[in-house]
């Protein structure tokens, strides 16, 4: 269970893996943290699952991160009446506020909100992207269009729009409902879908409160354009390359990945790279190469995990999916080549007590023969401040609280441990070499360098540094290295 690499593996539940002995498998093959797709099955089923992932955690004693994903607002064309329709290329086509079923000239599009928001030559996109159409004029009720790539269109195809700003909020009544859901159940992170503003993702936080952190999912052209402040607004990011690919050009998705991993990686909040990286291992034993070459590259820029959907959810071969994605990982981050990229991609520490600490921990275990940094941290600022940096040694957080130890196992590099409560930074030493040991870090007498904040308890206070010896005895016969 002491992973071999430092990128974190997402591996979402569903019908291939909803009995214990597979969740179990997934987990000691290199899953981190599940992901519960809102979208797909029931709540009821989802709760099932939720609770064989803490009863393997239970087993193990080892924290497991749970992602619920939201499914956010669908929008839908409505019904034909004589069966699917053939657009070709050059024809007219009208979407309406008419409930009759559709024919080849026209179909319902019951949102009259983005009847509204529409203009005079922005785009439509119908069924994942395959008919692609420009609106031509807009009217009372409804809005004409010129089919520029045709293809077949039938009941209730999903609709999207890649340049229009959409009056729709992030959150449906089913997402609303399903967040209140996923929150009481005790799900650690909260996935946002459908994300255009940063207003979206404060309208999530106000509902989650405390209860878990808000990731939001980077899916539509909007949101690409407003994430600065998205980012500042979320607590972790996922770049949906799914959507993305099909609400903007291909060839545009690879440098936005980069550039949001990279100002993910400057603000210190985690970012995971999602869709179709094994999609072959659904029906396949083994990926492509493209593959894993795909995998290999997220790595490579610095992402804190990377992410399986249907390979692990739907697939045959969920259990090898994981391997796989774990020992690409493991390969890649062996190469010399992936520390001198990730340093070379690495940004200054801000210039706070606790970034020059977290670079202090840095530079001091890199220069002599630290076996790991060890972080007492109250909400997880100081495991994640260190993260950020990207060392070259294992990191360890220890946390009182189990809430904080099961988001803290989405971040990069973070070994994630539940430890007894303290008071004097002494106690907190001693529970930094017990958990160093028990993750089979190092041995009695070699170092580690400890950092935590004086006085405990109290969020953002990092102000101390130490390096250890990982012997007990001596550590609780040493002198006292902070105060009460």
């Amino acid at each position: 269970m002491n992973r071999e690499r430092q990128v974190k593996i997402v591996a979402t539940l569903g019908p291939a893996s909803s009995d214990r002995e597979t969740i179990k498998a997934l987990f000691m093959q290199g899953a981190d943290v599940f992901r519960l797709n809102m979208s797909h099955g029931t709540q009821e089923e989802q709760r099932a699952r939720y609770e064989l992932i803490r009863g393997v955690e239970a087993e193990l004693g080892r924290p497991i991160g749970v992602l619920a994903d939201l499914q956010g607002p669908k929008i839908r064309c409505g019904v034909f009446g004589t069966g699917p329709q053939q657009l070709e290329s050059g024809a007219a086509f009208r979407f309406d506020s008419d409930t009759a079923p559709g024919d080849g000239g026209r179909v319902c599009l019951p949102h009259p909100e983005v009847l509204g928001a529409l203009v005079e030559g922005a785009t439509l996109l119908v069924n994942d992207g395959k008919i692609r159409l420009k609106v031509t004029a807009v009217g009372a009720g409804f809005v004409d269009t010129e089919v520029l790539v045709g293809g077949e269109i039938s009941d209730r195809k999903g609709v999207s729009f890649p340049d229009v700003v959409l009056p729709l909020a992030a959150l449906s009544a089913k997402d609303k409902d399903d967040l209140e859901f996923a929150c009481t159940l005790g799900a650690d992170w909260i996935a946002l879908s459908f994300v255009q503003r940063a207003e979206d993702v404060r309208e999530a936080k106000a509902l989650v409160g405390a209860r878990a952190s808000v990731l939001s999912k980077i899916e539509k052209p909007a949101a690409v354009e407003n994430f600065a402040a998205i980012l500042e607004a979320s607590d972790g990011i996922m770049v949906a390359r799914g959507d993305l690919g099909v609400e903007m050009p291909l060839a545009e998705v690879p440098p936005v990945q980069k550039q949001l991993i990279r100002d993910c990686r400057a603000a210190g909040k985690p970012v995971i790279v999602a869709t179709q990286m094994l999609e072959s291992m659904i029906t396949a034993p083994v990926p492509t190469r493209a593959e894993v070459s795909d995998v290999a590259g997220a790595i490579y820029d610095g992402a804190d995990a990377v992410m399986l959907s249907a390979e692990s959810a739907a697939g045959d071969y969920p259990v090898e999916a994981v391997a796989t994605m774990n020992q690409v990982a493991v390969k890649v981050e062996r190469d010399p080549l992936y520390r001198e990229i990730i340093q070379a991609a690495s940004t200054p520490s801000t210039v706070t007590i606790s970034g020059a600490i977290a670079t202090a921990a840095k530079e001091i275990a890199e220069t002599i023969d630290i076996k790991a940094i060890c972080c007492f941290t109250f909400s997880g600022t100081t495991a994640k401040n260190v993260a950020r940096m990207r060392p070259a040694v294992p990191i360890v957080a220890l946390t009182p609280f189990e809430g904080a130890a099961r988001r803290l196992t989405l971040v990069w590099g973070l070994r994630c441990v539940k430890a007894a409560p303290v008071n004097r930074f002494k106690m907190a030493v001693i529970e930094a070499v017990r958990g160093a040991l028990s993750l089979d870090l190092g041995h009695k007498g070699e170092r580690i360098v400890v950092v935590a904040g004086v006085p405990f308890n109290r969020p953002g206070t990092t102000n101390i540094l130490r390096v250890a010896p990982l012997d007990e005895q001596a550590v609780f016969e040493g002198e006292d290295a902070g105060p009460a």
